[in-house]
This record gives structure tokens, C-alpha cells and sequence, in this order.
């Protein structure tokens, strides 16, 4: 039975995605809907990664469709949801999927506010559980062998996708299990267990064994590529290794031994030999080191059975010359699988949750056009406006109407009456202190919004500082300063834009101030009004002459070029053209939005007729007003002219002109107004941004707070030393292999139990005993000492010492060249004594070898032995 290598998925922490999508969403389109159908597609959103990623998976074909559609759900909003660390800041945190962490510091994880990190994570868990359902499969089954092939070469794909995205998804270096020489090392090892099920199945279909032979050469192949990518990398799991060591080796087994049967049908028994031998030789190198993993019990029978009978009938029959491995010739390969493409969407039930929002690249082409279209419509509107105050203020410096209607000299002209019946209308002085009052209080809020928005970022950003300058090169996160750029940038926007507008404003102050009084004189009843009027001579002389039928009538003409620019403007305004489409045909067609070649292409078509519209009123009102000024010239030397008369006449001009900058006063304070509330709105956006980003940092910064403070608690709290060589202890034997963990290879029962199970160890051996002077004394005069001369130890160990009456720290090494070593002699069982103060029983010498010799009475130095002085008892710590 074969055995497959699996992937562990990775581990997330949970986030939340409905708060600020859900915000993005509100802030950047209007209440109706199609903003609730967002709303209701990011909750479904939220639901399925919780689904996704929140709870453990069965290794089922249904949760790898889960992943899978989350997967391409995130592919889908990458371009629709403005994912930065300046925009909408997603903080995603994810565990290596190898390390399984310590008791005191944890596992190793990342935290990023990326989406290309989160996509990657994905994927990996989709190769991950897709590798897993493939161990899963009962080989012995045709359908399941094709589903196995499937899923692996999925995975090989999937990590070989990571492998060449990963390090431009993420702005920082990438944990152990997703950087690219590892996953590149998986994707090898799945596209090999992949080849490795095609084998299985060409065998289990009994195909010509030169097929199957080259499907087995490419699996070695496969396996022998992914050894050598991770043979000197500590990248995977140290139980990985082994394996791929063992399968490279029975897959060219394998190919030997079907290569074989193919060269005795073509008759060459030497060759047939050659080959079995090579794979039991490759089978007996497995067995011997990698039997823990891989069992080839069944396939070495196999090997030896056919090796055996190719001797027996080479040497009894056919006398062929058995030729050298390497002359044998090459095997050929067959590569029946390869890393299928990621390209989404890769799940079957896929269903884009905002597949009526346009992606972020066209909505930033819609901004740009929506700014372009402003300006051209503002700058039309205000050339058709600036040109019309133009015209007013001629017509007020000739006190035109109001001189042809004030022919009588003692009556208030129809002009002024109805401008000041339009004032008091309008509200009169009410209505504009009102709107000058609430100014201030608009500009106040705005600036305490910018402000506090401002502050966050600076607080934020001092804090990361002193974490910086705290842990200096620890402390790897983007800057706060880099960061916040943009932001400051719009900041210092929106507060020139408010030093601009309080600019505006004083100038509106300025112009009412200077207006003040005759537009409260505009304000009083019609009799108040016409006394404050001076009184001049009638001229009614003038009343039917030529040139005030001409004044007159061109006076008609302006006011009818007055009315057509009103027209004008609400035609100019009204102009709409859905550019989205255009955009997004452009972006499906060649990759790409060229904004502004498009953008002034579409409002030049849009608006290229007004701008012909606008320079024909403006050249036509440039024609009446030259002749108005003819004609007022020689209307002023008809009229009779007195002192009385240029009184009058200059007070019906302050009172047109100030009719005149009432309703431009009144419009520039409306436009004051809603400039502030509209700002206001644009603010508090940039304050829940602000908001948002400095949440986001503060938790990054808090999760990598915790993992300095683990790696600091992990850390030797004082520089490493050496231990004294007799304060040791012999280390116990090296034990083999460690078997691989079930969450990284997926083991039939089968097969483990077919596995020889390892024997027990025995236990360490004890120290030697102690013996004191006095016995071995005793032992000397027994009959069985020996009489000839002394053969015990070798000279140079120390004088036996009497043992301590308590123990004083661990035993002393009992290897060759340290004090307290005493040799140990042939045939003693270490398990009789437990105790170092039991007394020292005869030994019996081996026959050959001499027994040690008795102890000389008490105070008597040994025969043989150099003199010595007793060493005295040295503490067993050293003394400072």
C-alpha cells in the first residue's frame, strides 16, 4: 500500500468584514437599492469566511468548495473594495501551518493588511485540504485512483501559483510555510504523488509493463527533484525528508523491476538480472532506514522472488553475461500529469456576490470624469454669469432702465420699485445676516473635524515612533509616517480649501458692509422710499424720441439674452452620460483605462455644442452693449441736465447696483452654506478613514506587541556557558527515525500494520557501585581471590574513595578519561544493584581474563600502583 504525503492547513483568526466594507459601501454610494443589495452581498460575504475559515473542515469535496468559492470571492472584490493600508484597512492574521509552537511562545504568525495575503492563504489551505482528500482515496479503486490525480494536481498548481505571487501579494517577508521556496517544493511533491496514482492505476489495469516502467521512472523523477529542493532547507517538516527519500527510491524500484520482465521477453536474462538487482538493492535501502515510514515488505518479496528465479535459469540455462548497472540502458519517462492553472473562478457553484459593482479602477476613471465634468460645467455656467454681472453693472453706471422710466423726475421708477419689492421678498437684511451668522458656526465644525482627524494620525503615529526607537530593527512594520502621507496630503487640502473659503467669506462681509445702506433703503415701504429719492425738473420732452424707443429696445434685447443664458444654464446642468460602460469596455478589452483620452472625447461630444451656445451670447451682449452706450451718450445730451437732476439720477444707480449685489450676496452666502454642509459630510469620511486606519494600526501594533514580547520571553536571559565535563551525564542512544505525524502523512491501517513495530529500549544503564577499601580488604583473603600478580584496571585511575554517606549531586561519567571512571568487567549485570552503599560482592572472572585483585589491609597502599596522596573531598560546586 502506498503511502501519501498531506499538507496541514493553516489556522486564521477571525475578522470582521461587515463593519468596514459595510461603511466603504454607505460612504460611496447612495441610500436606494442598489446600496442594500451591497449591504446584504458583504454580510453574505462575512458568512461564508466563517464558514470558510472559522470552523474545522472534513476532508470532503463540499469544504473544499467552500474554500474555493471564498477564494473567488475575494479574487472578485480585489478590484471592486479599495484594500490598503491607507483605505480600507483589513488587518488579516494567519499561523504557519508547520510550526506547531511552544508552551511559552506560541506558533508563528503574520498579521497584514493585505488581501493578496488573505488570497494566498486561501489558496494554500484549498491545496492544502485538496491534498488531504487525495491521501484519503481507496487506491483499489479505479474512480477513486482519477479523483486522487485530480485533487493532487489541483494542489500542485495551487502552491505553484503561491510560489510565483507570493512575495508581490505581501509588502513584508513570508512566514516559513508560504514563501516561495517551500510551496515550490510541495508543488513538486503533489505533481510526484500524482504521477505516482497514474502508476497505481496503469498497474492495477495490467498495461505493458514498458509503460508502466516509464510512469514509475518519471514518479522517481518527480521525488528525486523534490529531495534534492529541500534536502538543505529546514523549510518542511523533518519527517518529509525520509519519506521522499523512501518513494524515490521504490519508484525507480518500481521501473527496474517492470523494465526487467520487459527485457526477458526481449530475451536479455542478463539485463533482467542487472535490473533485480538494482531494485533489491534500492528495496534494502529503504528498508534499512526508512522502514518506519514506508513499508516494502510485499514489494522486496516480489523482487527477490523474480531475482531468484532469473539466477536459477541464467545459470542453469541461458549462461548470459550479467552486465554493470551503468551500462544498462536508460529508462525512458512518462509524464501523464501537470499543475493544473489557477485561474478563477475555480469553483462550480460560483456566484459573484457584487457583480453589479464596477471594479475600483473604473470607479477612480468615474471620479476623474466626474471632476472633469464639473469644472466644464462650471466653467461655462460662470462665464455665462460673469458675463451677465458684466452687463448689469453697465446698465447701473447708466442708470439704465431706470433713466428712460423717470422722465417725470418725481416719482420712484417701475425698475426700482420691483427690485425692491424682490428684496423684501427675499427676506431684505434678515435674510442675509442670518445666513453671515451661520457661517462661522459651519466653518467652527468643519475645522474641529479636521482637527481631530489630524490629531488621531499624530498620535498614532508618535506612539509608533517611540516602539520604533524602543525595539529599533523588531519593530518591522511600515512606518506611520510613510503610512499616513496621503492622508496628511488630503489634510493639508481640505485646510487650504477652509483658509480659502474664509477668504471668500470676508470678501462677501466686505461687499454687504459697503452695500449695507442703500439695500435697507430698498427694504422701506414705497413712500419711505420715494422721499429719500431726490426731485428733479421733468422731461417729458424726451418721452417719444427716437433714441429711447432705441434705448429701450435694446434694453429688451439684453433681457432677453439674460433669460436665454438661465435656459442655457439648466441645459448645461442637466447633461448626463453614463460612462461606466465605456470604461469597463475598455478595461475588458485591452487591460486598461486610458481616463483622460476618454474623458475628453466624451465631454467634448457632450458639451461642445454649449460651449458654441455660450460664446455666441457673450459676443452678441458684447454687440448691444456697445450700441446701449451709443445711444445712452446722445440720450444724455438731449436731456436736460441740473444739479437736482445728477442727484437723482446717482441714487437710482446705488440702488440698481445695490439690488444688484443683494441677489449676488444672497447667492454667494447659499453657496457658502452648502459648501460648508457638503464639506462637512467630505470630513467626516476622512474622519472615519482616519478612524479606521488608526484602529487597524493599533491592532497590528498590539499583535506584534504580544509576539515581541513572546520572542523576548523565548530569548536566554543570560549569555550561554559551558557546563564542567563531570557535571554531565553520557547521553542516552541516538533512537531512530521519528515517525511522521498524522497531519502530515496520511497512512492507510493497512500498512501500519504490516509496519514492524520498533522494539522497546532498554533502559539507560546505572553507574558502576562504589566499594570502600575495607571490603575489597575482606574479598582478598577469601579462597577464591586470585594469588598471581595484579591484572585489574590500568594504572593511571585513581585510588578507589570510601562513598560519601549522602549523595552529592548527579554520579560521575562512567566513560574512559574522567576521575571516578572504573572499568567495567566482562559479564556484570548492571541490574543486580540499585543502591551505590550496598556492599561489593566476588567477582567471578570470565575464563581468560583476571579478576581484580583484593584491597591491601587499611593504610597499606596498593601492589603495583604508583604512591599517590588521597585526594581530598572537593566540594561539588566551585567555590568563588
Amino acid at each position: 500500500m502506498a503511502t501519501f504525503i498531506s499538507v496541514p492547513l493553516k489556522k486564521s483568526s477571525e475578522v470582521d468584514l461587515v463593519k468596514p466594507l459595510s461603511k466603504f459601501v454607505t460612504a460611496s454610494y447612495p441610500a436606494g437599492e442598489e446600496q442594500s443589495e451591497y449591504l446584504r452581498a458583504v454580510e453574505e460575504l462575512n458568512k461564508l469566511r466563517k464558514s470558510a475559515l472559522g470552523r474545522p473542515l472534513d476532508k470532503h469535496d463540499s469544504s473544499l468548495e467552500i474554500l474555493l468559492r471564498y477564494y473567488d470571492q475575494l479574487c472578485a472584490i480585489e478590484a471592486k473594495f479599495p484594500f490598503s493600508e491607507n483605505q480600507l484597512c483589513l488587518t488579516f492574521t494567519w499561523k504557519d501551518a508547520f510550526d506547531k509552537g511552544s508552551l511559552f511562545g506560541g506558533s508563528v504568525k503574520l498579521s497584514l493588511a493585505s488581501l493578496g495575503y488573505e488570497k494566498t492563504c486561501v489558496l494554500f489551505n484549498c491545496a492544502a485540504l485538496a491534498s488531504q482528500i487525495a491521501a484519503e482515496q481507496n487506491i483499489d479503486n479505479d474512480e477513486c485512483l482519477k479523483a486522487a490525480a485530480k485533487y493532487y494536481q489541483l494542489a500542485s498548481g495551487a502552491f505553484g501559483h503561491i510560489k510565483d505571487t507570493v512575495l508581490s501579494a505581501l509588502n513584508r517577508e513570508p512566514t516559513m510555510d508560504i514563501c516561495p521556496e517551500t510551496v515550490g517544493t510541495l508543488s513538486t511533491i503533489m505533481l510526484a504523488q500524482a504521477q505516482e496514482v497514474f502508476f497505481l492505476k496503469a498497474t492495477s489495469d495490467r498495461m505493458k509493463d514498458a509503460v508502466i516502467a516509464k510512469l514509475a521512472n518519471q514518479a522517481a523523477d518527480f521525488y528525486g527533484e523534490a529531495f534534492k529542493q529541500c534536502q538543505y532547507k529546514d523549510n518542511l517538516p523533518k519527517e518529509v525528508l525520509p519519506v521522499l527519500a523512501a518513494k524515490h527510491c521504490i519508484m525507480q524500484a518500481n521501473a527496474e523491476l517492470h523494465q526487467s520482465i520487459l527485457a526477458k521477453q526481449k530475451k536479455r536474462f542478463g539485463e533482467e538480472i542487472a535490473r533485480l538487482q538494482h531494485a533489491a538493492e534500492l528495496v534494502k535501502t529503504v528498508a534499512s532506514r526508512y522502514d518506519e515510514y514506508v513499508s516494502v515488505k510485499e514489494l522486496t518479496d516480489k523482487i527477490n522472488r523474480a531475482l531468484t528465479a532469473a539466477k536459477k535459469d541464467n545459470d542453469f540455462i541461458y549462461h548470459d553475461r550479467v552486465p554493470e548497472v551503468k551500462d544498462l540502458e536508460p529508462i525512458g519517462k512518462a509524464a501523464l500529469v501537470k499543475a493544473s492553472a489557477v485561474t478563477p473562478p475555480l469553483s462550480q457553484k460560483f456566484t459573484d456576490l457584487f457583480e453589479k459593482m464596477v471594479p475600483m479602477a473604473v470607479q477612480q476613471s468615474m471620479g476623474i470624469y466626474g471632476q472633469r465634468k464639473a469644472d466644464t460645467v462650471n466653467r461655462l455656467v460662470g462665464t455665462m454669469r460673469e458675463a451677465t454681472n458684466l452687463c448689469n453693472g453697465v446698465l447701473a453706471s447708466l442708470n439704465l432702465p431706470a433713466a428712460l422710466e423717470d422722465l417725470s423726475g418725481d416719482s420712484i421708477p417701475q425698475s426700482i420699485a420691483e427690485k425692491s419689492r424682490s428684496i423684501v421678498e427675499q427676506g431684505g437684511l434678515q435674510n442675509i445676516e442670518k445666513l453671515i451668522r451661520d457661517l462661522p458656526e459651519l466653518l467652527t465644525r468643519n475645522r474641529e473635524i479636521l482637527d481631530e482627524s489630524l490629531k488621531m494620525l499624530d498620535d498614532e503615529e508618535t506612539t509608533d515612533n517611540e516602539l520604533r526607537s524602543k525595539f529599533n530593527q523588531r519593530w518591522n512594520r511600515t512606518p506611520s509616517g510613510d503610512l499616513y502621507k496621503p492622508l496628511r496630503a488630503e489634510g493639508t487640502n481640505f485646510r487650504n480649501v477652509l483658509d480659502k473659503a474664509v477668504q471668500a467669506d470676508q470678501v462677501v462681509r466686505d461687499r454687504y458692509n459697503a452695500q449695507c445702506d442703500m439695500i435697507a433703503l430698498l427694504c422701506k415701504p414705497e413712500s419711505e422710499l420715494n422721499a429719500a429719492i431726490p426731485s428733479a425738473n421733468p422731461t417729458r420732452t424726451l418721452q417719444g424720441s427716437e433714441v429711447v424707443n432705441v434705448l429701450r429696445s435694446l434694453l429688451v434685447q439684453l433681457e432677453e439674452l439674460k433669460k436665454e443664458r438661465e435656459t442655457l444654464e439648466g441645459e448645461i446642468k442637466a447633461v448626463t452620460f453614463d460612462m461606466s460602460t465605456t470604461f469597463l469596455r475598455a478595461l475588458a478589452q485591452d487591460g486598461a483605462i486610458n481616463e483622460e483620452q476618454l474623458s475628453l472625447a466624451q465631454l467634448d461630444d457632450s458639451y461642445g455644442s454649449y460651449n458654441q451656445k455660450v460664446s455666441a451670447s457673450i459676443t452678441k451682449q458684447e454687440e448691444l452693449l456697445g450700441q446701449v452706450q451709443t445711444a445712452h451718450q446722445e440720450f444724455s445730451s438731449l436731456k436736460q441736465s441740473n444739479n437736482e437732476a445728477n442727484q437723482r439720477e446717482e441714487v437710482l444707480k446705488k440702488l440698481a447696483s445695490a439690488h444688484d449685489s443683494y441677489v449676488e450676496i444672497c447667492n454667494n452666502l447659499r453657496e457658502g452654506t452648502k459648501f460648508y454642509n457638503d464639506l462637512t459630510e467630505i470630513l467626516v469620511k476622512f474622519q472615519n478613514k482616519c478612524s479606521d486606519i488608526v484602529f487597524a494600526r493599533k491592532t497590528e501594533r498590539d499583535e506584534l506587541l504580544k509576539e515581541l514580547q513572546q520572542s523576548i520571553a523565548r530569548e536566554p536571559s543570560a549569555p550561554s556557558f559551558n557546563v564542567p565535563a563531570y557535571q554531565t551525564t553520557p547521553a542516552a542512544p541516538a533512537p531512530g527515525p521519528t515517525p511522521a505525524p498524522r497531519t502530515v502523512f496520511v497512512q492507510p491501517p493497512q500498512q501500519a500494520q504490516q509496519q514492524p513495530q520498533q522494539k522497546p529500549q532498554p533502559p539507560s544503564r546505572p553507574p558502576p557501585p562504589s566499594f570502600t577499601p575495607q571490603a575489597a580488604s575482606a574479598t582478598a583473603t577469601s579462597p577464591a581471590a586470585p594469588t598471581g600478580p595484579p591484572t585489574g584496571p590500568p594504572a593511571n585511575n585513581p585510588l578507589p574513595v570510601a562513598p560519601p554517606s549522602q549523595a552529592q549531586g548527579p554520579p560521575y561519567p562512567t566513560y574512559q578519561g574522567y576521575q571516578g571512571f572504573y572499568q567495567m568487567p566482562m559479564g556484570y549485570n548492571p541490574y543486580a544493584y540499585g543502591q551505590y552503599n550496598m556492599p561489593f560482592m566476588p567477582y567471578q572472572g570470565a575464563p581468560g581474563q583476571g579478576g581484580y585483585p583484593g584491597a591491601p589491609p587499611a593504610g597499606q597502599p596498593y601492589p603495583g600502583y604508583p604512591q599517590q596522596q588521597p585526594p581530598q573531598q572537593q566540594p561539588y560546586y566551585p567555590q568563588q
